[in-house]
């Protein structure tokens, strides 16, 4: 969680310094916004490759390097002296942000009990949107006294505790014991469950095996291939809403006629929200199903995006970007705990990091979508339906998920084989 919490705060805080590279730089909205996407080029670059890679050589590996990679270009990106120098570290970061995201849904859907992964999931992913709080807060506290570059260095944070992270952050378990880790299992499962009298030893087996070849195309095989590309559709979709709605907000309310201090505080009711709904949303679809969640989700974010074009009294406003946070984002955890649950250990890191990296597309599109709209000068109306079609888009997507073909239902006959062999 705390790494997604910096990870969160690295993406979001682009949204709070935009104004300010916009005047220290003097470049339009429409090249801001795409510096905004070249981040986000660097995620699905990070996502496709790391996700995979994972799944060979491990999650805890791949997670601190990515961790690494984000927080150190994150940190020298706030030494540029020109919005071109300062894309291409915001795109290496990228990198790294797009990488750990997918490995550290799989690793706590690994170790997450049976009942709760959903709210497991969640609770981890929930440290996103809470970056995104904080990266505000900065915005609003350090911004005017420091100015943005002072924002950004704050970035560093993760390398500076990067030795007790590599202590206490676990492995994939099935990865030990399929990599004969044995040594290295048995401490966490004494801290898992202290009453168990694991020795170093004891010989371990799990009834599967790591795929051979490139694990990508085993997400089409087994009749998985619809739901694989619904997925990557669902997750563009919500991706595109997501980083859309979280750079663009502040200008847009500013252009709407509220001051920049309000338009700060909108950014942050909707990441207050998108915390809540990601926790919610899980805890729900752990217990009435990933699938009804999701939809349910998706449309209130479409409804909610309407209701918030008409320009509604204060109170109410502050009420539908809360909700139009919780359902946005909470819809994007819900397909991340869905994803991460469908497919198998041993291509979890792959379905994850794929859906994700497709996902990034529409994220990459989403702050050039909202300079667009911002420079185009249109009404508020037309902004907010900008981002309230794709909810509609991604939930028509999930209808056609087949559950039936996921990993839920083939751990089952796993288990039964594994059990009479």
């Amino acid at each position: 969680m705390f790494i997604m919490i910096c990870d969160g705060y690295d993406m979001f805080m682009f949204g709070a310094i935009v104004p300010s590279l916009i005047k220290e730089w003097g470049n339009s909205a429409i090249e801001v916004g795409a510096i905004g996407s070249y981040a986000l080029i660097g995620m699905m670059i990070g996502a496709l490759f790391f996700g995979p890679l994972a799944d060979k050589v491990g999650r805890k590996n791949v997670i601190l390097a990515c961790t690494i990679i984000f927080s150190l270009f994150t940190f020298t990106s706030a030494l540029s002296n020109s919005l071109s120098v300062f894309g291409v570290q915001r795109f290496i970061a990228g990198i790294g942000l797009g990488g750990v995201m997918p490995n550290l849904i799989s690793l706590v859907t690994e170790y997450a009990p049976k009942k709760h992964k959903s709210l497991f999931v969640a609770i981890m992913f929930s440290g996103h949107p809470l970056g995104g709080v904080l990266a505000s807060v900065g915005g609003l506290s350090i911004l005017p006294a420091f100015g943005w570059r002072a924002v950004v260095f704050i970035g560093v944070l993760p390398i500076i505790l990067m030795p007790i992270i590599y202590k206490i952050l676990p492995d994939s378990p099935t990865f030990y014991v399929l990599k004969g880790k044995t040594d290295k299992l048995v401490p966490v499962l004494h801290r898992l469950n202290r009453d168990e009298k694991y020795q170093k030893g004891d010989q371990f087996v799990v009834p599967t095996k790591l795929t051979e070849g490139m694990p990508i195309k085993h997400l089409f095989k087994n009749k998985r291939g619809v739901s694989t590309v619904m997925f990557w559709i669902a997750s563009f979709m919500c991706l595109l809403v997501m980083y859309g709605l979280s750079t663009w907000l502040p200008s847009i309310m500013q252009g709407a006629g509220f001051a920049l201090g309000s338009s700060m505080t909108f950014l942050i009711t909707l990441n207050a929200g998108a915390v809540t709904g990601a926790i919610l949303g899980a805890g729900l679809a752990d217990h009435f199903g990933l699938k009804k969640m999701l939809l349910l989700f998706l449309c209130l974010g479409f409804f909610t995006l309407i209701s918030l074009s008409f320009n509604p009294n204060m109170l109410f406003l502050y009420v539908l970007i809360f909700v139009a946070g919780a359902t946005t984002t909470g819809s994007q955890n819900i397909v991340n705990a869905f994803v991460s649950q469908y497919y198998p250990t041993e291509m979890r890191a792959t379905g994850s990091g794929w859906a994700l990296g497709m996902g990034r597309i529409g994220g990459m599109l989403g702050p050039t979508l909202g300079g667009a709209l911002l420079t185009a000068q249109l009404t508020l109306q037309l902004n907010f339906l900008a981002f309230a079609i794709p909810c509609l888009i991604a939930a028509i997507a999930i209808v056609f998920v087949k559950e039936k073909n996921g990993q839920h239902y083939s751990a089952i006959q796993n288990e039964i084989a594994f059990n009479q062999k």
